[in-house]
């Protein structure tokens, strides 16, 4: 068990790498990964030079969503293994230096959990009020207009209790009600549970949905569509989320959530998809009481140009400022550019590009932002996303909006570990999602003795990275440039430091402002095609520059 401690800041600028069970080892031939195959691989890990990994849902579940529907807050799958195996994770990642963070999904459970099997038995036993029911309108249509990100209406009807229940996700996934102070109890105890076990923070999944509008007032049209959080075809988008999430009543509980932690001295990054997530992003994270960071989509979009990243920090960097300011202290922001939710990175913007230096730059060009950094399992090695027939899609989401939205099969698809061997030796039996043929040679094997591999250029980088405080809590400033450039100052005390990137294919050029014209470029970094020479600055494609002022 754990001891009470003071929470430490390594989370802040931290890099947390991510890891999909399902798809990362298998140790016991089934074709599905498990915590005997990642602590088997955590050496491996560590080598990266990460701080933490972040490991999604291991609990007890119908797998409908692949762990994200939890019948067991406080159990391991068997899938996965168990308690004793997840124990012997945790030891073993501490040794090697790696801080645990876990997936907690606390705004929804499976239809399966006990609670929600009692609850949906009638309106008037112990966990009646324990999920989010309300009565058929007097046509018997849904209570409102709420939709689900998962396609259709965010109610189902429940015969049993001849009402309708809230599930933002799948029909499989009811909403609990955080409304109800037994609730709250309840998500605080299974959150102590893990950090009893000895974990060192927390990944909160989708942490803006805990609490929805009393009255279930309709949302109202979005003004802009939402093209971050969900994609173009999903009608999700069309409405601003104004009462079904983002309530000002998840603050309150962030603020417990909070305390819990800092028992333990345990860190927390939340998930916060919303029409102005920047903005929520700033309030959750402000005043040192509540989320330590967050991360939103972004940068999980199709649009990976210069100028979208720029306008994305910018407007977190002067939310967290604005709100700082009336909350006693700026939060802090998370920055993720892949994870299970959205196509791979390289694919997504890379459009048709697949250039292990493309995966190089968008990696120091990431680490180099103001914010901590959670990098996708598989970026390491410039994994592309998977083209996946539709007999052999397992992801519902993906099955509901076919043929114009894919799913999120493609980029969860298993770890190639060695080019030879079947199934690039993820597992001895045929994997739950195919190994691609050109994910092969992209093996980690092939790379591990590559000096100029895209794995050993994130070994060098990071390491590197880590001994750089300028880099991890220095102030941002971005120069003005056109594309496909994004450049920057970051700066922490005296000292100041150019960072420019190239994320085109061709070489650039841009003209230093007077102030920065006594750069002298760095090495150690290991990032290749970049120079100075006098004000002017000159970048090869997928190129970079490290200085001093």
């Amino acid at each position: 068990m754990t001891s009470k401690k003071k929470t430490q800041d390594w989370w802040r600028g931290g890099v947390i790498y991510q890891i999909y069970p399902r798809s990362f080892a298998d140790s016991n031939g089934d074709g599905v990964g498990d915590l005997a195959g990642i602590t088997e691989k955590l050496p491996y890990v560590a080598s990266l030079g990460v701080d933490a990994i972040w490991i999604s849902p291991i609990f007890k579940s119908p797998m409908k969503d692949f762990g994200y529907d939890v019948s067991d807050y406080c159990d391991v799958d068997p899938l996965f293994g168990d308690l004793a195996g997840f124990d012997r994770l945790v030891s073993t990642a501490h040794q090697l230096g790696l801080k645990v963070m876990i997936d907690q999904v606390l705004s929804h459970c499976s239809d399966q959990h006990a609670w929600f099997k009692e609850s949906r038995q009638s309106r008037d036993n112990a966990k009646a009020d324990w999920f989010v029911w309300a009565d058929a309108q007097a046509d018997g249509t849904p209570p409102n207009n709420w939709l689900s990100v998962f396609g259709g209406s965010a109610w189902q009807w429940e015969s049993r209790r001849r009402q309708y229940f809230l599930h933002n996700f799948l029909s499989s996934q009811p909403d609990l009600n955080f409304h109800h102070p037994d609730v709250q109890a309840a998500m605080l105890d299974s959150i102590r549970f893990w950090l009893e076990r000895g974990v060192d923070g927390f990944r909160f999944d989708a942490c803006n949905f805990h609490f929805h509008d009393r009255k279930l007032r309709n949302n109202p049209p979005a003004e802009v569509r939402d093209s971050k959080t969900v994609s173009a075809d999903n009608p999700y988008g069309l409405q601003a989320h104004k009462h079904d999430k983002s309530q000002p009543e998840n603050l309150a509980f962030l603020q417990r959530v909070r305390a819990l932690l800092d028992e333990y001295g345990a860190a927390s990054v939340g998930e916060v998809g919303d029409d102005h997530s920047l903005k929520l992003m700033a309030r959750y994270t402000s005043g040192s009481d509540k989320l330590h960071m967050a991360y939103s989509f972004n940068l999980l979009t199709p649009d990976g140009s210069a100028g979208h990243i720029r306008q994305q920090v910018e407007e977190l960097e002067a939310q967290l400022v604005k709100t700082g300011k009336k909350e006693g202290g700026a939060g802090w922001g998370c920055w993720s550019i892949g994870n299970h939710d959205v196509a791979r990175v390289l694919t997504r913007w890379g459009k048709g590009e697949t250039s292990p230096a493309l995966a190089k730059v968008l990696l120091a060009m990431s680490a180099s932002l103001k914010g901590s950094l959670c990098i996708y399992q598989g970026e390491e090695l410039a994994l592309t996303e998977a083209e996946i027939p539709f007999e052999l899609l397992q992801d519902p989401y993906g099955i509901t909006f076919w043929p114009e939205f894919k799913g999120r099969d493609g980029c969860r698809t298993p770890m190639p570990w060695e080019a030879k061997r079947k199934h690039g030796g993820f597992s001895s039996a045929k994997p739950w999602l195919p190994v691609p043929k050109d994910h092969l040679s992209r093996a980690v094997d092939v790379q591990d003795g590559d000096a100029g591999s895209t794995l050993n250029f994130y070994r060098g980088f990071l390491a590197w990275r880590k001994q750089q405080a300028v880099l991890k809590a220095g102030d941002i400033a971005f120069i003005k440039t056109d594309e496909p450039i994004l450049a920057f100052t970051r700066t922490l005390g005296k000292q100041t430091w150019l960072c420019a990137f190239n994320l085109g294919s061709t070489p650039v050029a841009f003209k230093l402002p007077k102030s920065l014209r006594s750069a002298k470029p760095l090495a150690g970094h290991g990032l290749a095609g970049g120079s100075i020479d006098g004000e002017r600055v000159e970048l090869a494609g997928f190129g970079g520059l490290y200085a001093t002022i």
